[in-house]
């Protein structure tokens, strides 16, 4: 079995908590199933969830170089020295980064409302970037956009390999 979920904002991508937080329980009721990699508590958007060991691991290991798209709303203005930096790779702490795949966009037309929004600054401009990954380690968007220059104010993974969020409202579901 395979689902697709659209995982809100401020939900764990875990099924149990023991601090009474929102967890993938709290909108999927399918027993066996597990996700296939993770995306933080302060991340939306697209997690796998699965029964089948291999398929799980064929998209979170690293090894296997799956796509994975995302959408950052980033604080400052996008400049293509910045997306060519993310083109070519940046050194991190925990070493370097593959080269991805870096474009500006507009806000997305099928963006839902964020609850609670995100801080606004009236002095500082945002804007999107789309960025697609083929390794998932932790943080590692919203510290790419640190590094050149572009903190992240919200995260959306939009694509995993040949799955996508399309017609899926937060907290919501379908059997792929």
């Amino acid at each position: 079995m395979l689902i697709c979920l659209n995982k809100p904002y401020d939900m764990l991508c875990q099924f149990t908590d023991g601090e009474g937080r929102a967890t993938l329980a709290d909108v999927v009721a399918v027993k066996g199933v597990y996700p296939a990699g993770r995306l933080d508590r302060d991340s939306e958007g697209l997690v796998i969830l699965t029964d089948d060991g291999r398929l799980q691991a064929r998209i979170s290991d690293p090894r296997h170089k799956m796509d994975k798209t995302y959408f950052a709303q980033v604080e400052g203005v996008v400049t293509e020295t910045a997306l060519q930096a993310l083109r070519q790779g940046l050194v991190l702490k925990d070493g370097p980064t593959l080269p991805a795949r870096a474009r500006a966009v507009p806000p997305p037309a099928w963006l839902w409302p964020r609850t609670p929004p995100i801080r606004v600054r009236q002095t500082v401009p945002d804007g999107w970037i789309e960025l697609t990954l083929r390794e998932g380690r932790n943080r590692q968007v919203r510290r790419m956009c640190a590094a050149v220059g572009l903190p992240c104010l919200r995260l959306i993974r939009w694509r995993v390999g040949d799955w996508t969020l399309e017609g899926l409202a937060p907290g919501t579901w379908r059997a792929a």
